[in-house]
């Protein structure tokens, strides 16, 4: 987004009395603010909060909404988040009581790992900055004024590790009017974070479901799939008692215990996604679970110390609250199974914040949200989610223009893990955010910010080639990737000429003509590198094939033969998925964008090793990190077959050239190995509806449009029909 924001703040930020931080300090509990105000008779009453780095926020003793980790996590240094709530209707007459409980979050991570956001220059104690009004006048701003509380039932809380509660510290009435505050001390007045406050308008994070949990064997329990979030436990015991729960989501060998081996790795913690609840004895029970973080999790270990029996546990699902617009349903259950698969995934790695796990890391890494980004827009309205966080990723960039792998960051990813694969995000979601809901805005906030990425690689490229990038990640056999040059030089000249044409667009000639310039040498550098004399390219990967052919590298003259060769390549090793991320992305579309559907639908459903549907058939309910199973069982990275599904299955073709669908273009194909198809998807004209069913040898087809759109179906023998809002057609 464009971090416009026109509030004038009658508030200071505020904290708790402490040294300033550094970074050995420990954690403190989390603070307890609180303070009142008079309100306005027949005022409209609304609450300005950002409380860093997680707040949750109270009016006369009750949550003031339902978000949850907010504000969503960004680059502190730049702009921070805020959320105004209407509590018009929480005020009493007379005196109100407003309390506020701040966890660490994002912007005070203590937690040593490897990429360093224990030693952000931003992390700081948690602050607040909030304000009421009433009718738009200041009733109350955070000052000195207000009291906080720093010995209270949240002792521990951290992003990456959990959170420790000792219920019997718990405090009765503190956000209610007549609590004696007396004993407490004052707040402080400190610097903010650094970054200029704007409202967030990307949609928060909510609870989305809950569920309970099956006890499994010993101490665990079984959610049933992987999901993002938390346990809410119910607990009977004595006061002083414990109850211990462990995350993760995978089982040791034997079934019996968690295996946290290959998600916890990287983090220098032995309390990784562990939460521990101290019970006060109450005689009716207690509800309990955590305020501040979330976890990666399928199964949850728990472990319970002193008179204390466990009344039932539930999973509590977490992410921001997207709407959705399409969906679809074959005849294939595999390719049904991995769908569900892919939207958990999805799903799991969209808590604030496009992610590439919800365990291990919760990063925003840029090539798993620009890999995953049409699969996304195919399913959710996610215009203003994906603008935040390409702000945040705007916000990261150097002056050279050079970006890191992911936003937010530390300092850290700026040397490795990024190149054109990670940082073509800036470019292609704003352009796939256009080409599929028709609007613009992120295009134009993110189109100087990417003019300086170009001039950026272009000073790394001086022969034309790049040597800068990851290249084709996760391949199951990383000695037989593809060049990483191969890839990265590809993407730049697909990225020159995506600029050039969104520069058309914006009618500025003079860039685009640069870019194309530039994306001609570029193109004549790659060709001499990597074609050889028989019209292969590099040592013939299949990944080179495929990225010739999606980035147009390849000469025309060439298309049909190298679509060919990679279709009987592909046939010959059974379809296995002989790539990695970039192979996974390219391969199947341009396979069957030359004719070879049975092909690239096959890849994806072929039940070996390595393969997607061999994840599915092996009992995983989300994407995994890499086809061996060694890494993350939670990734999205590989999540585009569910866009080819709309895209070819359902013939749905998304065009710069006919943004938001202002214009229907349909061109199906029928794989061998589906019997029946049916989609739906909201464009932002109308509903596009698709089904289709084979019938002995004839397939029957109805498409259903937006009335009053152009409307076109292409049909395999590339008969064309021209329709306005409906058509059913028979095909041979």
């Amino acid at each position: 987004m464009g971090f416009k924001d026109q509030r004038n703040w009658n508030a200071c930020w505020i904290s708790f009395p402490a040294c300033q931080i550094d970074w050995r300090a420990e954690i403190s509990p989390a603070p307890f603010f609180r303070s009142s105000f008079i309100s306005r008779p027949g005022s409209q009453h609304k609450i300005a909060i950002s409380g860093l780095g997680y707040y949750e926020l109270f009016l006369n003793g009750l949550r003031v909404g339902d978000r949850e980790l907010d504000p969503e996590p960004g680059s502190y240094l730049e702009h921070v988040g805020y959320t105004e709530y209407d509590v018009t209707t929480m005020v009493k007459p007379g005196q109100n009581t407003i309390g506020v409980v701040l966890g660490n979050g994002w912007y005070n991570c203590s937690t040593a790992e490897v990429w360093h956001l224990d030693k952000a220059v931003w992390r700081d104690n948690p602050k607040l900055i909030a304000e009421v009004t009433a009718d738009g006048k200041t009733l109350l701003g955070s000052n000195d004024a207000w009291k906080v509380f720093c010995d209270g039932p949240i002792r521990f809380d951290a992003l990456r590790e959990g959170e420790i509660y000792d219920a019997r510290k718990e405090l009765p009435g503190w956000c209610e009017n007549h609590f004696d505050d007396t004993a407490w001390p004052s707040a402080v007045i400190v610097p903010g974070p650094g970054g200029e406050l704007f409202r967030q308008t990307a949609p928060p994070c909510r609870v989305m479901g809950v569920a309970p949990m099956r006890p499994l064997r010993g101490k665990l329990y079984d959610a049933g799939v992987n999901l993002a979030g938390r346990a809410l436990l119910k607990v009977h015991g004595k006061a002083g008692a414990t109850v211990t729960l462990r995350y993760g989501d995978v089982l040791n060998a034997a079934g019996d215990e968690l295996d946290v081996t290959m998600i916890g790795r990287f983090v220098g913690k032995e309390h990784f996604q562990t939460e521990k609840y101290t019970l006060r004895g109450d005689p009716t029970g207690e509800v309990w679970h955590s305020h501040f973080t979330y976890h990666g999790f399928r199964y949850v270990e728990v472990t319970v110390e002193g008179e204390a029996e466990v009344k039932g546990l539930f999973a509590q699902k977490i992410h921001s609250d997207l709407k959705p617009i399409g969906s679809f349903h074959c005849s294939s259950a595999t390719m049904n199974g991995l769908e569900q698969c892919t939207m958990h995934s999805f799903v799991n790695n969209f808590v604030g914040m496009p992610t590439d796990c919800p365990q291990r890391e919760k990063h925003g890494w840029a090539n798993d949200t620009q890999l995953a980004s049409e699969t996304g827009l195919w399913h959710f309205e996610l215009g203003e989610a994906y603008r935040q966080w390409l702000g945040c990723l705007r916000d990261t960039q150097r002056n050279s223009g050079q970006l890191p792998g992911m936003a937010p960051t530390s300092g850290w990813g700026y040397n490795w893990g990024n190149g054109p694969l990670c940082d073509s995000a800036l470019l292609i979601i704003p352009r796939n955010i256009y080409i599929y809901r028709g609007d613009d805005a992120a295009m134009a906030e993110n189109y100087a910010a990417f003019k300086l990425y170009l001039d950026f690689l272009k000073g790394l490229s001086p022969s034309g080639i790049l040597k800068y990038g990851l290249g084709d990640w996760k391949h199951y056999q990383m000695d037989r990737m593809v060049e990483p040059s191969l890839v990265s030089t590809a993407l730049y000249y697909a990225d020159l000429e995506m600029f050039a044409e969104v520069a058309d667009h914006f009618g500025r000639a003079s860039d685009a003509a640069a870019a194309r310039e530039r994306a001609a040498f570029i193109l004549d550098a790659w060709r001499r590198k990597f074609t050889n004399p028989d019209g292969t390219f590099a040592k013939g990967e299949k990944t080179a094939d495929g990225v010739a052919l999606y980035t147009r590298v390849c000469p025309d003259g060439l298309r049909q033969k190298t679509a060919a060769r990679l279709d009987a390549a592909m046939r010959h090793d059974r379809c296995i998925a002989d790539f990695g991320i970039v192979g996974a992305k390219t391969i199947p579309r341009v396979l069957a964008q030359s004719g070879f559907a049975d092909t690239a639908f096959e890849t994806y459903i072929q039940p070996q090793f390595p393969g997607w549907a061999k994840w599915f058939n092996d009992g995983e309910t989300t994407l995994l990190e890499d086809f061996a199973g060694e890494d993350s069982h939670d990734h999205i990275m590989f999540g585009d077959l569910s866009a080819w599904m709309f895209e070819f299955a359902g013939g749905l073709r998304p065009s710069l050239q006919r943004a938001g669908f202002a214009a229907i273009e349909l061109a199906p194909v029928f794989p061998k190995q589906l019997d029946s198809f049916r989609m739906a998807y909201s464009t932002v004209y109308g509903k596009v509806a698709v089904e289709w069913k084979r019938d002995g040898g004839k397939i029957a087809y109805r498409a259903s449009t937006p009335a009053g759109r152009p409307a076109r179906i292409t049909l395999p023998d590339g008969t064309q029909r021209d329709f306005d809002g409906s058509i059913s057609v028979e095909i041979q």
